[in-house]
C-alpha cells in the first residue's frame, strides 16, 4: 500500500519571494541595511535577473557597501570602476545597470533624483 504525505496549509513551503512585507520598500530596496547578508543578496540578485553572483559581482557589491558606509551616500560609478578594476561596460554586463547593484548590495532607497541617473 502506498502512503502519501499530506501537506498542511498551515506551513506552506518557503518561496524565493516570500520575504516579510517590511523587508523591502515599495521600490524593492531593502528597508533595513542591517538585515543584509550574502544569502539575501543572492535572492535579491535572482529577483533582479542576475542568476549567479561570482567573484566580480561580490567584489563590486562589497566595495559599494563599504563606500556607502564610509560616505553615507552613492559612490560615483567612475570611482567604483577604478577601485574594482571593472569597466562601466563590465558592470552593466554583470548587473544590467547600477540600480540592481544598489538593491543587491542591500542599500536603502537612494531617492527619485538619484534613481534617474543610476
Amino acid at each position: 500500500m502506498l502512503h502519501t504525505r499530506q501537506q498542511s496549509n498551515k506551513n506552506p513551503p518557503p518561496s524565493l519571494f516570500m520575504e516579510p512585507v517590511l523587508l523591502f520598500d515599495e521600490d524593492g530596496f531593502l528597508a533595513d541595511f542591517g538585515q543584509w547578508n550574502e544569502a539575501l543578496a543572492q535572492r535579491i540578485a535572482q529577483r533582479e535577473g542576475v542568476a549567479q553572483l561570482d567573484e566580480p559581482h561580490w567584489r563590486l557589491i562589497r566595495h559599494v557597501r563599504e563606500r556607502f558606509l564610509a560616505l553615507g551616500g552613492l559612490p560615483s560609478l567612475r570611482r567604483v570602476c577604478r577601485a574594482t578594476g571593472l569597466s562601466r561596460d563590465e558592470v552593466h554586463e554583470l548587473f544590467g545597470g547600477c540600480l540592481p547593484v544598489w538593491r543587491i548590495a542591500g542599500l536603502p532607497n537612494p531617492g527619485e533624483e538619484a534613481k534617474t541617473y543610476m
